[in-house]
């Protein structure tokens, strides 16, 4: 498989060892269960589920008659076992454990497959929800839930996208997944989300594709589907609350020419030297990163990026940044110092200005 390893990197005989970030694991921490609330009903069945909550006693026989009647032909029965299954797998870990037990995974998926658009979204969250337990996940994706949870990004509704979202991010924390997932489709799918999304729809495909993209085909499919654009624009937008995770995501993203090129033309190297201008801590370091890369092959990337001015943040950020940080604005200053070639035709052969 042609995941990637940290990114090893020696200039004038200093070894970064990576370019990688610390902590990112704040950035990409609220890609969880189930956030759409409960839901307000007075069935004796959501009754009786609330019994099964607080006695985990009496969860077991609930449990196999909600199984059973996701095969109802009741479309009504089917969403309400969904919803349920989906509510008991949502807060209590043993619950997961039980419900893939008792059978309820593959039903689940049948019904990711609905034309009924709650139905949908109802199997959807149960499969995020039972995804949560490691033990269900090669379950999952063995029952063939990876191409309904693509095609739930496609056609699904607002929070049906947002969980297939989150699943897919969970099936692709087993590696062999990443692959499967992202010659699926979800790849285009999950750019536009991200670029069309609300703000949990914007984070949760961020969060999915910055696990994907560490598999180099994933990144190319990511590149060619423009996820570009919309990450230069999330990162200058400091009120997005999305620097972070936009940045987090270029940054795995360029170590192909074709992110480092793409992110060139959308204009990307100013936004990046006002990160390092006025950023947090960790934006400063990130972006530092992010412009080394982009800069080590390409004198004319290292021209652009001294004609915007970030040779002065950088020197602030080699004196006052972690110690990582410091070190790559140490070694990006060096590059951006020195003296330039005059070859004009293998400059412009970067890229296109």
């Amino acid at each position: 498989m042609a995941t990637e390893s940290a990114v090893n990197y020696t200039y004038m005989g200093r070894s970064l060892n990576d370019l990688s970030i610390n902590d990112d694991s704040t950035a990409f921490s609220d890609c969880n269960s189930d956030r759409s609330g409960e839901f307000p009903t007075a069935s004796s069945q959501s009754r009786r589920l609330l019994l099964a909550c607080a006695n985990s006693e009496n969860s077991d026989d609930l449990i196999r008659q909600l199984v059973s009647d996701l095969d109802s032909c009741s479309i009504d029965e089917q969403k309400q076992a969904a919803l349920e299954l989906r509510l008991l797998a949502k807060n209590k870990p043993e619950n997961r454990i039980k419900i893939a037990k008792a059978g309820a995974i593959r039903p689940l998926v049948a019904l990711i497959s609905s034309t009924d658009p709650y139905l949908q979204e109802n199997g959807v969250t149960a499969i995020l929800n039972l995804s949560l337990c490691d033990e269900n996940k090669e379950l999952i994706a063995s029952s063939g839930a990876i191409k309904p949870l693509v095609r739930a990004l496609r056609t699904g509704t607002a929070t049906a996208k947002e969980n297939a979202a989150c699943a897919l991010l969970r099936l692709s924390q087993i590696e062999e997944n990443k692959v499967a997932i992202g010659r699926s489709g979800a790849i285009p799918l999950l750019v536009n989300l991200l670029e069309n999304g609300g703000f949990r729809g914007k984070k949760d495909a961020s969060t999915a594709l910055y696990s994907l993209c560490t598999v180099k085909e994933n990144k190319i499919r990511a590149v060619e589907a423009g996820i570009m654009r919309p990450l230069v624009e999330l990162m200058a937008d400091f009120g997005s609350n999305m620097v972070d995770k936009s940045a987090f995501v270029m940054s795995v993203l360029v170590s192909v020419p074709e992110a480092k090129t793409t992110l060139v033309e959308e204009g990307g190297i100013p936004v990046l030297v006002e990160i390092i201008e006025v950023g947090s801590q960790r934006q400063k370091e990130i972006a530092a990163a992010i412009l080394l890369q982009i800069c080590e092959d390409s004198v004319l990337f290292r021209a652009m990026v001294a004609r915007e001015g970030a040779i002065p943040p950088l020197v602030a950020l080699s004196q006052s940044g972690t110690n990582r940080a410091k070190q790559k604005a140490e070694t990006l200053i060096e590059l951006l110092r020195q003296p330039r070639s005059g070859n004009a035709a293998a400059m412009h052969s970067d890229v296109s200005v």
